[in-house]
């Protein structure tokens, strides 16, 4: 088979990758390899696209399994809604402003907010911290000279991964307070783990970037339509504009080299032939579908741990939130998101409780989350008090994202393998940020670079712009 460059080159034979999963790390390696003038198939086990960053009915609603967020430095995530055509669907902030609610506060000083200036860094911050009601006057000088010791840690110097975030807060005069109200109330949600248990190389690299390179980079965005609008249906179609197959429910069963520099992909009822093959599945199914001695330690996958998300939904009968979003402190609530028009709710309000770090409560049952959760968002809104629920359920992610403790760098894997032509992707991959979206996508860049530089094709320079952008 021959394949035309879109440069007008002469036909080459068009190579031929596999990419196994179809999450955000999946479907961005397919698009950046098509777009390079590379033969695509992508593999998905599940009927749909979109990973763990996705959508399903129930009754007359469309509902995310999980609330999802991203950061104007998420650079290589907008370029994959510019890429899918979704940007307007999920737009950002004019400037970073957090709602942050503490009914422990007197009346009057409950309601603090994290927002900047447009002014250079730090100083973007200043006034936002100078008059946040949720610390002390004590509390908020050695935050601000934590920050600026946290700006000068070297990100590559590997001891920070051996550290834990708290250890190294508590080194740096913040208090138990100021970890809850501040540092854990951005590194949970971003880490999913708190302060004690998260790798300082992950932390630091979250507020350096974050917080602390640019004015506007934790300028806060989020899909205004479900998530499988843009993962799954604008996924779906730029793949096939861009020529992909796409196989859906279709479970990889074998990936084996064929000792011709070739690669055997075994799923049920055909067997695949490609010169690259991209396992972009979780680290467990990436472990076991491996061949030997494609990594000099394949055990060190199943030693990445990982960390749940619960998320609880309730749909009430009138308006009780009046803002987009919240988070709050002195609760067992963390962040809450006004997903009613998002959902096509009609009548009254859905709101999505985010829980990151949710190890003691992922296997919780539904009645009693139901019991813990109803009088705390009445106790935080209260035009809830009144108000009837119309729904209740919980959706449970155990294994959402790779869990950011000490020691996680050495055991994730960069994009190539010891195996000539297998290459890895994943948010789980050493892309030296945490288990988020931004990560997946930055994943799949690298899978698409590797794979392009084995098959001698030159990288398309629109997909690697956001590099600089970073």
């Amino acid at each position: 088979m021959t394949h035309g460059t879109r440069s007008g080159e002469p036909a080459v034979r068009a190579r031929h990758t596999v990419v196994v999963g179809g999450g955000l790390a999946g479907v961005t390696t397919a698009l950046a390899l098509a777009d390079a003038g590379v033969r695509v198939t992508l593999l998905e086990g599940r009927p749909r696209l979109g990973g763990l960053a996705f959508s399903f009915r129930r009754g007359d609603l469309t509902v995310d399994n999980g609330q999802h967020v991203y950061l104007r430095c998420c650079t290589a995530y907008r370029w994959f809604l510019d890429r899918v055509e979704g940007a307007g669907l999920a737009p950002l902030q004019d400037r970073l402003d957090v709602p942050v609610l503490d009914l422990a506060r007197p009346e009057g000083r409950r309601l603090g907010r994290l927002r900047r200036d447009a002014l250079p860094v730090p100083l973007h911050l200043g006034r936002s911290l100078a008059t946040y009601p949720h610390l002390s006057l004590a509390d908020r000088a050695r935050v601000g000279r934590a920050a600026l010791a946290l700006r000068k840690l070297d990100l590559a110097d590997p001891a920070l991964d051996t550290q834990d975030f708290g250890s190294w807060l508590g080194a740096h005069g913040q208090s138990a307070r100021a970890v809850e109200a501040l540092w854990d109330l951005v590194g949970v949600a971003t880490l999913n783990a708190v302060a004690g248990d998260a790798s300082l190389a992950l932390a630091a690299m979250v507020f350096k970037t974050g917080l602390l390179s640019d004015p506007g980079a934790a300028d806060i965005g989020w899909a205004r339509v479900p998530l499988g609008e843009l993962h799954d249906r604008l996924a779906r179609k730029a793949l096939d504009s861009a020529g992909v197959r796409t196989e859906l429910r279709t479970r990889v069963t074998s990936v084996s080299p064929d000792g011709d520099g070739q690669w055997t992909v075994e799923v049920p009822g055909e067997t695949l032939r490609a010169d690259a093959v991209v396992l972009a599945v979780p680290q467990r199914e990436a472990h076991d579908l491996l061949p030997a001695g494609a990594l000099d330690a394949p055990e060190r996958l199943l030693e990445i741990g990982t960390a749940p998300i619960l998320n609880v939904h309730v749909v009430y009968d009138r308006k009780v939130l009046g803002r987009p979003f919240f988070t709050a402190l002195g609760s067992p609530v963390q962040w809450v998101f006004d997903r009613t028009e998002s959902s096509g709710l009609r009548e009254g309000q859905y709101l999505a409780v985010s829980q990151s770090a949710a190890q003691d409560e992922i296997d919780a049952p539904v009645a009693v989350l139901r019991e813990r959760y109803l009088p705390e968002l009445e106790r935080l809104l209260p035009p809830a008090r009144g108000a009837e629920v119309r729904d209740f359920f919980v959706t449970r992610e155990r294994t959402a994202t790779f869990a950011p403790t000490p020691g996680v760098g050495r055991l994730r894997p960069g994009a190539r393998t010891k195996a000539s032509g297998l290459y890895l992707a994943g948010a789980w991959t050493a892309t030296g940020w945490p288990a988020t979206m931004e990560s997946a996508v930055r994943s799949g860049v690298s899978a698409a670079d590797a794979v392009l530089g084995a098959l001698g094709r030159p990288r398309p320079q629109a997909l690697f712009e956001f590099e600089e952008a970073a």
